[in-house]
């Protein structure tokens, strides 16, 4: 009895750990940020291959896939520019679905707004 009681409990909580969260924050280029240590100059773009999320002042490495993620939903932002005279901001505003662990997070999807 005790012992299926004990696993019981270390299953329960091995399945706690297993479900996701949401992130929403602002996408940033890693290697920028690795150079300045800063979030102000360090905006997203269409070129950039490696990203960080910045959530209220806290950053998370997003993982490789997670990376490709990304590229693609900021490069699909870009093609949906509705007026090419009035382009949109430079700051790149994301949803991140997945799992995080010491700082990354393993991804599920990226929204980009």
């Amino acid at each position: 009895m005790r012992k299926t009681l004990t696993l019981l409990a270390f299953s329960a909580v091995c399945s706690v750990a297993a479900f996701g969260a949401d992130w929403s924050g602002k996408l940033i280029d890693a290697n920028c940020y690795g150079q300045t240590k800063t979030v102000a100059s360090c905006d997203a773009t269409t070129t950039t291959s490696a990203f960080v999320l910045e959530v209220s002042g806290k950053i998370f490495t997003l993982d490789a896939n997670g990376n490709t993620k990304a590229m693609a939903a900021v490069k699909n932002r870009a093609d949906r520019a509705a007026d090419p005279n009035n382009p949109q901001s430079k700051e790149v505003i994301a949803k991140v679905s997945g799992t995080e662990s010491g700082g990354t997070i393993t991804v599920d999807s990226v929204d980009v707004q």
